[in-house]
């Protein structure tokens, strides 16, 4: 996936139930100005979710900090630090925040347009499989029955008697 990093905002995911977004400052501010820290609470039980982002106002200090904080310990579990990655809208095609929700409805148009003209084209693919298939079918079944009237008149007595009898009676 081609989703541009933030440089200043890093993910930092495995914190302990006891942490929250003051704590999570405190964790981070030692490696420079911090301008925002969020932790995501899950809608049913109103605790985060484990994972929080920390926004700095330099990039260098995210920089220092994700070097210093990754693997490192808080409230006895080990956290992950990494750079965040964009927002996603549920549903857009790019999914990023910074997008209006719209912003993808033209190319939705001509995808929708492509995919009926491909499903057009893999029925007609389809039928002319069939009709060939139909067609070979046919035509083995009619060398079939060429050979076995062949066969049944040269090696079959009775089939040769019976041939005769009916010349001789239409005559």
């Amino acid at each position: 996936m081609n989703q541009q990093v933030q440089k200043n905002t890093l993910y930092v995911g495995g914190l302990a139930e006891e942490a929250n977004e003051t704590i999570l400052h405190s964790a981070f501010i030692p490696f420079g100005d911090i301008k925002d820290v969020k932790t995501p609470l899950d809608q049913a039980t109103q605790k985060h979710r484990s994972f929080g982002f920390v926004t700095f106002l330099e990039r260098e200090d995210a920089a220092a900090a994700m070097d210093n904080m990754d693997g490192a310990e808080l409230y006895g579990r080990v956290l992950t630090v990494n750079y965040a990655l964009p927002e996603k809208i549920k549903g857009g095609e790019q999914g990023w925040a910074a997008q209006p929700i719209w912003a993808d409805a033209d190319t939705w148009f001509e995808r929708q347009q492509q995919e009926e003209e491909m499903q057009r084209i893999q029925a007609e693919n389809r039928a002319s499989m069939q009709a060939a298939e139909e067609l070979h079918r046919k035509k083995l079944a009619d060398e079939r029955e060429g050979e076995k009237d062949e066969t049944d008149t040269k090696d079959d007595p009775m089939a040769i008697a019976e041939a005769e009898a009916v010349k001789q009676n239409d005559s």
